[in-house]
This record gives C-alpha cells, sequence and structure tokens, in this order.
C-alpha cells in the first residue's frame, strides 16, 4: 500500500513542489495539504495519513504546537511527524523532538533526501538531518548540570535493551543494530519495540533525547 502524506507549508510553492515530487514516486500517495498549524491539525485528525510533512513557523498555529495536538491524539495507526525548517539552528528543534516528531529536515535537502525521509519514518525510525543531530547533541550536552534521574523505567530494561537503547542513541539503523549485535533485524525491531514500550516513548527520536538526558551514553 503507498505511503500516505500531509504536507503542511505556509508557502504555496513549497507545498505544491513537495507534492508534486512526493506524488510521482510509485509507493507514496499525497492526501493533503495545508498553509497553517490550525488547519493541519483538522484535516490530519480527518484524514490520518502516515506521515505529515509539517513546517516549522506558520501562521495561526506554528508547527510545534500543531505537532504537539496531533501526537497526542494517540491516534492508531500512529501518525509519523516530519519537521521541515530553513534553518538548522532552529529553537523549536529540541522541544520538537520531545513531544515526538520522527525527525527534522532541512528545506534545501536534495530531492531524493526527501522522498528517503518519508519513507523513513514512515517505517517508523528517526531521522535527523546531521548538522541538527549535532546541534541536539550540543544541547543536550549543555543541560547536563541540570540532567534529570535516570528514570525508574530503566531498571526495567534488560541488559540486551538497554544495549539497543544506547546503540539508537548513537545513531544506528535497525539494520546496523543487527549487524552490530549479530542478531535477526527482527528480532532488533522487538528489542526496539520493547524499549520504546517500557520507556513509554513514542519513537525513536524520543529515545535519542532521553539517553543522552539521562547519561545513558554521552557524546563522543
Amino acid at each position: 500500500m503507498a505511503i500516505t502524506v500531509f504536507i503542511a507549508d505556509d508557502q504555496a510553492m513549497v507545498r505544491q513542489g513537495f507534492g508534486a515530487l512526493l506524488a510521482a514516486q510509485p509507493d507514496i500517495s499525497v492526501v493533503g495539504d495545508a498553509p497553517d498549524g490550525k488547519v493541519a491539525v483538522a484535516e490530519v485528525l480527518r484524514l490520518r495519513p502516515d506521515v505529515v510533512l509539517m513546517d516549522v513557523r506558520m501562521p495561526e498555529m506554528n508547527g510545534l504546537e500543531a505537532a504537539d495536538r496531533i501526537l497526542s491524539a494517540s491516534l492508531e495507526p500512529p501518525v509519523r511527524v516530519l519537521m521541515l525548517t530553513t534553518f538548522d539552528i532552529d529553537d523549536y528543534v529540541y522541544e520538537a523532538l520531545r513531544v515526538g516528531a520522527s525527525g527534522f529536515m532541512l528545506k534545501d535537502a536534495p530531492a531524493e533526501e526527501l522522498v528517503r525521509a518519508v519513507r523513513v519514518v514512515a517505517d517508523g525510525e528517526a531521522l535527523l538531518a546531521p548538522t541538527v543531530t549535532r546541534r541536539l547533541i550540543a544541547d543536550v550536552t549543555s543541560r547536563r548540570a541540570a540532567r534529570r534521574p535516570e528514570p525508574a523505567q530503566l531498571s526495567a530494561l534488560t541488559p540486551r535493551e538497554r544495549e539497543v537503547l544506547e546503540l539508537i542513541a548513537r545513531g544506528l539503523s535497525n539494520t546496523e543494530i543487527a549487524e552490530s549485535l549479530f542478531v535477526a533485524e527482527q528480532t532488533v525491531k522487538t528489542h526496539v519495540g520493547k524499549v520504546l514500550a517500557k520507556l513509554n516513548l513514542r519513537d525513536r527520536a524520543q529515545a535519542v533525547v532521553l539517553a543522552y538526558e539521562t547519561g545513558v551514553v554521552t557524546p563522543g
């Protein structure tokens, strides 16, 4: 079945350009778009696409608040939100990941990267532009003095599940984790699902944030 995508951006040319690019893919279907966050929330809750491309800065309601409202609805099957921004130093990056966005892409990324991003996010993976990842890690590291205590849920993880969490935080995909641990990729998917469930996290992006915040992993 085709991956259904909704595009929220206040610039008509961006919506049309991204829409044409994605609609040209045999496995992707664009089901709607919106010029602001308020309309986006209403339409996404109605249409329930697989992936929402959400501009960070929009009128009526910004992309962060719109993403929070959509993700807080806990739709089933889940809607994945991929934030789009012109700036890799946008102040919304960290908070967007905390509310459950599956990643960030820069608007000037090559077309093939945007298409790949939609497929990756639709498959439940987290995706961050490299410059955004570096900023996220630097931001989290700067907060270490005020780091929150390790959540009690972490003690519920088995040694292998904690190992998987560490590898997720290092940016490894399921395939790479499987190769690193010498296990089947399906086994990794099972471990990832258990990690997210035990830690009450929406997706891998939130797992990365928690792992760095709590010191499960450190930069370097």
